[in-house]
């Protein structure tokens, strides 16, 4: 079977079914149709009046629609590749039956890949990692337009990478990310460059465990083209380098908050720095940007930049473009983002940091803090985070279902650390939470919400999480 490129007949002859009819699903399904292919099964538990609506347009084009329990219990008899939906775990029924009768499994992420036009085929620079993707994609993405280039970030973030690849006015570069969800189904892949920030558990009841969620996010690296670019202070995201099978000729790039060697980028001072895409590395380096020129300058959000700046030096990027991107980017909402000052005091929204690894990035850019924890932990443990971070804490106040997790950790590493815990879950408990923080704070202090779990035991998801908190925190009043 032959499918290299979105013309060839083998799209027309291979009998497909799509796995998930959401966002994802769909946009696979109408893709593959784009495509020529004339065997399409698409096949998705639920079924409501959404999904039929977008069953009826496909089914017009001649794909064949299953809704409703107990439709993906069963692998058709007749299939020759399954293009699966981000979030369906390997062990789900359709797809292990799949992989016992040796049937390709492919993400979306295969797909779009296989759907380019090779005569008018982008670039990839690709990132994942367990935290700082969304931000690093943006940051690559302004670097990029900043050089000039009609550059757009895809794939989790931005554009769906289906329909950029499909657009008739070809890229000339896409900034990905990708989840491990995504590239554990992905086989072909080879991205111009790729990095992966750092490794923390998450996702281990998906993968398996935390050595299958690793080599998930390894994958980014296979077949790579010009750069591997690894966190210098991360020795998971270097094994996987050196564990990847990739283009001859592609180098191994470091990033790093100390100063860089040959082959790396860096900090010298407060000057972002690049010693692995100049000309005679092992004398010189060349000044990217300021610590200035990044919104904001905690150290975690240094590193983002230094991986987009890797990545965009390894495009032939200019160091100007490279400021000039840094300038002009501001973050999402609810990433590190600086809510108000009252009474002196500052209070700052990171409800976007969903798991331990990312808050305790978070604690280590303020000095006194008074923190506010808690949801859903999703089996996660804190010891490591209060080991860390516990010299900094001013106080902690705790909400959400998991809060006696993390309340537990801080009585066995950190027992002088004032606790609160909010039993409260009704939709006024942020307004308790920030009442009770603004009491334990002092002036020069921030109080962080950097939950270090998830939110949907009480809020739709982080960023309703996050909106309550600043709407609490404006309620306060003037400083």
């Amino acid at each position: 079977m032959s499918l290299e490129t979105r013309t060839d007949d083998g799209w027309a002859t291979t009998r497909f079914v799509v796995l998930g009819f959401g966002t994802a699903g769909y946009a696979c399904a109408d893709s593959l149709l784009q495509a020529g292919a004339e065997h399409l099964v698409v096949l998705d538990d639920r079924d409501d009046e959404g999904l039929r609506e977008k069953a009826q347009i496909l089914q017009t084009l001649g794909a064949t629609i299953t809704l409703g329990p107990g439709s993906t219990a069963e692998l058709p008899k007749d299939v020759d590749v399954v293009v699966t939906s981000p979030g369906v775990p390997p062990h789900a029924p359709l797809l292990a039956q799949a992989a016992e009768r040796e049937v390709p499994i492919w993400s979306e992420i295969e797909l779009a890949w296989r759907l380019r036009d090779p005569a008018n085929a982008a670039p990839w620079l690709c990132i994942t990692g367990t935290n700082g993707k969304t931000t690093t994609v943006q940051m690559l993405t302004a670097m990029l337009t900043a050089a000039g280039h009609r550059a757009v970030a895809a794939g989790n973030v931005g554009l769906p990478l289906l329909e950029a690849v499909m657009d008739p006015e070809p890229y000339d570069v896409i900034a990905v990310e990708l989840s491990s969800y995504q590239l554990h189904f992905t086989h072909s892949m080879s991205a111009h460059a790729a990095a992966v920030l750092n490794i923390a558990p998450d996702h281990v009841d998906w993968h398996g465990s935390l050595d299958e969620y690793a080599k998930a996010k390894g994958r980014i690296y296979e077949n790579c083209r010009i750069a591997c670019v690894y966190n210098v202070a991360d020795p998971a995201t270097e094994q996987l380098v050196m564990d990847a099978d990739v283009i001859e000729g592609c180098r191994a790039i470091g990033f790093t908050l100390g100063t860089p060697d040959i082959s790396m980028v860096g900090l010298v001072d407060e000057l972002l720095v690049d010693r692995a895409f100049v000309e005679q590395r092992a004398s010189s380096a060349l000044e990217l940007a300021t610590l200035d020129d990044i919104t904001p300058p905690a150290p975690h959000n240094v590193a983002n930049a230094l991986a987009a700046a890797a990545l965009a030096r390894s495009f032939g990027v200019p160091a100007t473009a490279v400021r000039d991107g840094l300038r002009g980017f501001r973050p999402d909402k609810h990433r590190i983002a600086h809510v108000a000052e009252v009474a002196r005091v500052n209070y700052v929204d990171d409800s976007k940091a969903t798991n331990p690894h990312a808050a305790q990035a978070s604690l280590l850019a303020y000095e006194h803090v008074v923190w506010i924890a808690g949801g859903q932990a999703k089996g996660a443990t804190f010891d490591e985070l209060v080991v860390a971070a516990r010299d900094r804490l001013r106080a902690v106040v705790l909400l959400g279902q998991d809060k006696l997790v993390i309340a537990e950790a801080l009585a066995r590493h950190a027992p002088d650390v004032p606790t609160i815990t909010v039993e409260s879950t009704d939709t006024g408990a942020m307004e308790i939470v920030v009442g009770e923080a603004a009491k334990l704070a002092q002036a020069g202090d921030t109080v962080l919400l950097a939950p270090g779990c998830a939110s949907w035991d009480m809020f739709a998801n982080y960023g309703a999480r996050g909106d309550a908190f600043a709407e609490a925190v404006h309620r306060l009043g003037p400083g």
